[in-house]
């Protein structure tokens, strides 16, 4: 099982940490370990001193593809749901500093909790769910997926056309603005319209 992380999804986060917007999908790996054990909270590692938040909707593929066209991406999930994707910003800073990937900063043990799977046609629309983040039961990040710079179905296309994708796989499609740092005793909680998906609590 892969997970596939989208970078620079939605426009205001670009604007937030001032980075360029892409022409191109900009994908990072993560590796299972990322994704915590069952009802544990997320650990905030010793290496890092500005752990952030970012909520993102997370697809799960279905079967395998390869070269897929987009018109038959939606084919190749059925299942979404949130996660979040912590991110030692700090590290991160360092690393784009230096030209390194991004992986220490990214793809640590826990770094990916993922939320309950909800069945796609549970929506009214597909390309209109809401989406948000409270932290100690205050709004901290809010979203929509028509707000996405690159739809799931081109994301699902581009990845395919470098990585096969296989059934299980996760793909997390980037973040909307709002991110800061978690700190100690924090409870996230995360809602796909008025649906609490996950909740997790920062240790």
């Amino acid at each position: 099982m892969k997970i596939i992380c989208i970078g620079r999804n939605y426009k205001q986060h670009i604007l937030e940490l001032e980075n360029k917007i892409p022409e191109d999908i900009i994908f990072f790996l993560k590796p299972e370990t990322a994704i915590p054990q069952k009802n544990q909270p997320f650990f905030i590692p010793d290496f890092s001193n500005e752990i952030h938040h970012e909520i993102e909707i997370v697809i799960k593929i279905n079967k395998t593809g390869k070269h897929i066209q987009k018109k038959f991406s939606h084919k190749y999930y059925d299942m979404l749901t949130l996660g979040v994707d912590f991110t030692a910003r700090d590290v991160q800073k360092k690393l784009k500093k230096e030209s390194q990937p991004w992986e220490k900063a990214k793809a640590f043990d826990g770094s990916a909790p993922i939320g309950r799977f909800i069945h796609k046609s549970d929506f009214h629309n597909i390309c209109d769910i809401n989406f948000k983040l409270m932290i100690n039961q205050r709004l901290r990040q809010t979203g929509n997926i028509k707000d996405m710079i690159f739809s799931i179905d081109e994301i699902i296309s581009y990845v395919s056309k470098y990585i096969t994708l296989k059934k299980g796989d996760l793909i997390f499609t980037g973040t909307p603005s709002g991110v800061s740092k978690v700190e100690k005793n924090d409870l996230l909680e995360a809602y796909l319209e008025d649906q609490k998906v996950l909740d997790i609590r920062v240790k």
